[in-house]
């Protein structure tokens, strides 16, 4: 477990956890060439992955899928359990139906194939850490079919009552895909507090991520004032 540490309000922050050093250095090289992506902190295990979730809680989670004893599935849900704000994405060499279905359903923000291009994922990993799902595009009819289960046997039963008037405001923004920084700005109030905001929806709404809120107030057709 190796940490490192960023002051750059504008830069992103990435946490890495996956079991291959050689992949973990190869990404890291590929970050440093873009200015506003970082990597704040390396875990190879999924149980050290977690912890370093909690100590720098970072915009983006680069997660592997496969890993021994504590495979992703179980760190995706871990941080959720955890009530981990941060955008969770899968970064794996798996295409089987059944692997994104589980990732989408325990709360990933997107996945990833890692036989992709390098300057395709530094942009889907800028895209990500700005609020968008980002998934290979040869896995998007799966992604489809586990959103439309998804809102059919989880998103019930959900009631804006439970919300402060704060945590709305926020709810709307994640709603449009705004990262924490921008919702910052737009309320003017720290990105520490847009965080608890966004822990207390999720807790609240029992719903695993930022994508799931968003899901939920379109099919509700929410409209905020």
């Amino acid at each position: 477990m190796e940490k490192a540490l960023t002051t750059n309000a504008d830069v992103f922050s990435i946490l890495l956890i996956d079991d291959h050093p050689v992949l973990r250095s190869g990404i890291k090289q590929l970050l440093r060439t873009n200015p506003f992506l970082t990597i704040v902190a390396e875990a190879s295990t999924g149980q050290d992955g977690v912890q370093l979730a909690l100590d720098y809680e970072p915009d983006l989670i680069l997660l592997d899928l496969n890993m021994p004893e504590f495979s992703g599935i179980d760190t995706l849900k871990s941080l959720r359990a955890h009530n981990v704000s941060s955008r969770i994405v899968i970064f794996t060499v798996s295409d089987y139906e059944d692997d994104v279905s589980d990732a989408i359903l325990a709360g990933a923000d997107g996945y990833l194939l890692k036989d992709m291009e390098p300057e395709d994922l530094i942009s889907s990993i800028e895209q990500a850490c700005m609020g968008k799902l980002v998934i290979s595009p040869k896995l998007t009819a799966i992604l489809i079919e586990s959103m439309q289960s998804r809102r059919k046997n989880r998103l019930k039963d959900k009631n804006l009552q439970v919300l402060s008037h704060r945590e709305i405001d926020v709810l709307k923004f994640i709603a449009q895909g705004l990262p924490n920084k921008v919702i910052s700005r737009r309320l003017f109030i720290s990105e520490g507090t847009v965080k608890v905001h966004v822990k207390n929806i999720l807790k609240k709404l029992n719903l695993h991520s930022r994508i799931e809120v968003a899901v939920w107030v379109h099919n509700e057709k929410i409209i905020f004032d």
